[in-house]
């Protein structure tokens, strides 16, 4: 396995893959690895012949009073789990690689970034989309895969390679939750035990909803009422938002009488934390 810091160094080693034949698949994360990235490294080293993972936690997503700085970080054993899943090479580039003095340019996707969490984390979704574009430009992948646990984020990519003609496959895979139904997550790692068991409400709020569909409630209000209620009742938890919207284009519905996204963002502790699922109605 080949680690590379290089911008130039991993785009020649694509370069290379690419002459020879090869499918290249590239795998995005800011490290700290989990059960769901070693899915989505087991996804992609199915679906390709040369797989590339991509270490590095992305300054300009992140506001000014968010968690940047103490974002959880293991280079050690992300590289020791990388081996493991068989990565071909591992690009991990500085802050200054990525962003050196006097960068100045962005790529944003417009009207669905100004949704869910778009609405409380301005820029945020800039910073995804300007890092995504530079990874793919560096890494010349044929595919990508992301997880649909980060539901807004997997949209707003695949309308960004949609819009601006990237020559990229974007590969989904479903969310990794652990035995109890909480979705995996780097940020679960600030959870204390009690914040653990509130951190489910998340899910139990999803199932409910969920129910509340099957026994014919269409009213979004409705359900939103009861799933916010249901989180509420649990300590720790601060609700951002609970959304209902079209798996597309992000809107808000006004009955659901059609496959529907269930979306919500929790504040549980110090984490904020995120789950959703697509609804079909019966």
């Amino acid at each position: 396995m080949e680690i590379i810091k290089e911008i130039e160094l991993m785009q020649g080693l694509s370069e290379k893959w690419r002459r020879d034949g090869d499918i290249i698949c590239l795998v995005a994360t800011m490290g700290f690895l989990h059960q769901g990235h070693i899915e989505l490294l087991r996804v992609g080293r199915e679906n390709g012949d040369r797989l590339i993972m991509s270490i590095f936690v992305n300054p300009i997503q992140f506001g000014p009073q968010e968690d940047y700085k103490r974002y959880p970080r293991d280079a050690e054993g992300d590289l020791d789990k990388a081996r493991s899943c068989g990565v071909d090479a591992v690009f991990m580039p500085t802050v200054e690689e990525m962003y050196p003095d006097g960068f100045q340019s962005t790529v944003r996707v417009e009207e669905i970034t100004e949704y869910l969490c778009g609405r409380s984390r301005p820029g945020h979704f800039a910073g995804v989309t300007t890092v995504v574009a530079k990874l793919f430009n560096i890494t010349r992948p044929h595919l990508a895969i992301f997880g649909e646990k980060d539901y807004q984020q997997l949209i707003v990519i695949k309308r960004m390679v949609r819009d601006l003609s990237m020559d990229i496959e974007i590969i989904e895979v479903p969310t990794v939750r652990e035995k109890d139904g909480l979705a995996i997550s780097s940020r679960n790692s600030y959870l204390t035990p009690e914040e653990r068991s509130s951190a489910l409400s998340l899910k139990k709020g999803l199932d409910l909803a969920k129910a509340m569909v099957a026994e014919g409630e269409k009213d979004p209000a409705e359900i939103k009422d009861a799933v916010r209620e249901l989180i509420l009742s649990h300590p720790s938890t601060e609700i951002d938002y609970i959304a209902i919207c079209d798996p597309e284009e992000l809107t808000d519905i006004g009955i659901i009488d059609r496959p529907s996204l269930f979306a919500l963002a929790v504040r549980v502790g110090k984490a904020r934390l995120i789950d959703n699922v697509i609804v079909r109605e019966n």
